[in-house]
């Protein structure tokens, strides 16, 4: 049975899931329910057909990513991304497949993800729901050119759900980063019985500490690593979200089409606008009203302090590593805000008021 459709912009839905023994509340920030038939909405996705190394896709791929409905399309309340074998000729090259990748243009730090899929079948095939920083200087991605300063593996990519044709029912997440890329170590997965038969939902989970992947909310890996630096933790800043059908050399010769079929993709954040805040006196900001500075002093070590506007947004970030710090806010304009700390693996916020 089809899952509640919701319309972005106009309703909130708030959904609670525990984390490492906690109970954070979270609200819908962004999400496509694929209402409708035809074209995929441009104001939530940009399609990338830039061959970026000329004549070819990374890891070896050997189809052309279009932008042609053929390729990827709504009906019936789902996207659907298929991957076809037909000779199609793009940027003066020639393949034998086409498929589509989707970039969203939303990005976000922490939170948590939410797609409902079902996967294409066939040895070649390779379907991925992911994300990659939105500092990534990747030609012809969405945020290259507004945002992009940093290469990869250095922006962090999270690999939320992936799948081979080869090794049929076997979900694997995966964490790239400078200290482990490629074949990485940072990975784990699970067999889940009728992936390309039924919808099932893959779940990201990403903290100040900690990411957490699963399906249908059975868990499969977690990466927490002992020490955050550039080189393990480059995810405290913005992601966008991938969703493609890659075809590999050893697609089956016998394959001409298959698809991924996606009726929701959901992005949560933790309500900082609630009123159920854990801890409410663990921290303090003083002054408040503000003009140029505050001071935060809490009884615990703090992990992280956000400072994020009245729509959510997350302006100021930092992580202090110790019980208190001093906030420059003097470039901030007038108005509300909030501040959100993590302490000890929990979190809790108040409001800020700059004059």
């Amino acid at each position: 049975m089809k899952y509640l459709k919701i319309t972005l912009s106009v309703i909130l839905l708030v959904a609670a899931c525990p984390v490492f023994g906690q109970n954070p509340v979270y609200e819908l920030v962004w999400s496509d329910e694929f209402d409708g038939n035809g074209a995929i909405n441009a104001e939530n996705w940009h399609h990338q057909t830039l061959l970026p190394n000329g004549d070819s896709w990374y890891n070896g791929e050997i189809q052309h990513y279009t932008n042609r409905q053929d390729n990827s399309n709504v009906s019936e309340g789902t996207l659907k991304i298929v991957a076809k074998k037909e000779t199609f000729t793009d940027q003066g090259v020639t393949k034998e497949y086409t498929s589509a990748r989707l970039n969203s243009k939303f990005a976000f730090t922490y939170g948590k993800v939410e797609v409902r899929a079902k996967l294409p079948t066939g040895i070649g095939t390779w379907p991925a729901i992911w994300s990659l920083g939105q500092n990534i200087t990747e030609p012809g991605g969405y945020w290259a050119d507004t945002n992009g300063t940093t290469p990869w593996p250095a922006c962090g990519e999270l690999d939320i759900m992936e799948h081979w044709g080869n090794n049929q029912d076997f979900i694997q997440s995966a964490i790239h980063t400078p200290s482990s890329h490629g074949n990485t170590e940072n990975k784990g997965g699970q067999i889940v019985a009728g992936v390309s038969d039924e919808f099932h939902v893959y779940t990201m989970e990403w903290t100040s500490e900690s990411m957490t992947f699963s399906v249908d909310d059975n868990v499969h890996y977690v990466y927490q690593p002992s020490i955050q630096n550039a080189d393990t933790w480059p995810f405290d800043a913005n992601q966008y979200l991938l969703l493609n059908v890659a075809i590999l050399p050893e697609i089956d010769p016998s394959f001409v089409e298959s698809t991924m079929e996606i009726d929701y993709v959901r992005v949560y954040q933790e309500s900082l606008l609630g009123l159920n805040d854990f801890g409410k006196d663990s921290f303090s900001i003083t002054p408040n009203p503000a003009n140029t500075r505050i001071d935060i002093n809490a009884f615990h070590k703090l992990d992280s302090i956000g400072v994020y506007n009245s729509l959510g947004n997350r302006i100021l970030f930092e992580k202090p590593n110790d019980i208190t710090s001093s906030i420059d806010i003097s470039n901030l304009s007038s108005g509300l805000y909030f501040v959100k700390v993590n302490q000890n693996g929990k979190s809790s916020s108040k409001k800020l008021i700059i004059n």
